[in-house]
């Protein structure tokens, strides 16, 4: 365990000093502000919207009941990231398309509609995550379901 720890460090450490070395080469002076803003509003958006609204999920949901297994949760919460994180890069796409630009190739797609379409599979792979994830533990151990992980208990 030690030494793949060691390991995950060093490999770490070296994508890192990859990526200042490429910053370095590679972009402007003029531009590393904007780098900066980008990188600030991106932390912003994590930290102060999607994690709380995470975390607001995983509560909301483990009140929804006495008891509910762990792997509901990660499942939903999983969700929650990737639909997050998918909306993050598509909007800026749906916002240039809106404003026009003056060369339609670069933007060919109705962006709005197949990142609706995109969110609606992920909740269509949710659910039936979901439904089979509950039928199967069902049938392992009758309700309260004795396969699968633990449950996460509700204090209140």
């Amino acid at each position: 365990m030690k030494a793949a720890r060691i390991v995950l460090v060093v490999i770490g450490v070296l994508v890192i000093a990859f990526g200042a070395y490429v910053l370095v080469t590679s972009v402007t002076p003029k531009r590393i502000g904007g780098l900066g803003v980008w990188l600030l509003a991106a932390v912003v958006l994590h930290d102060a919207i999607l994690s709380p609204f995470v975390v607001g999920a995983g509560l909301l949901l483990r009140r929804a009941g006495r008891s509910l297994r762990a792997w509901v949760l990660v499942v939903v919460q999983a969700a929650i990231v990737l639909g997050s994180v998918l909306a993050l890069v598509v909007l800026p796409e749906i916002a240039a398309k809106d404003h026009g630009q003056k060369n339609p190739t670069v933007l060919p797609f109705d962006y709005g509609t197949r990142l609706l379409l995109v969110e609606g599979a992920l909740v269509v792979v949710v659910v039936v995550v979901l439904v089979v994830g509950v039928l199967r533990s069902r049938r392992a151990g009758g309700p309260s379901g004795s396969a699968g992980s633990s449950a996460v208990r509700s204090t209140g």
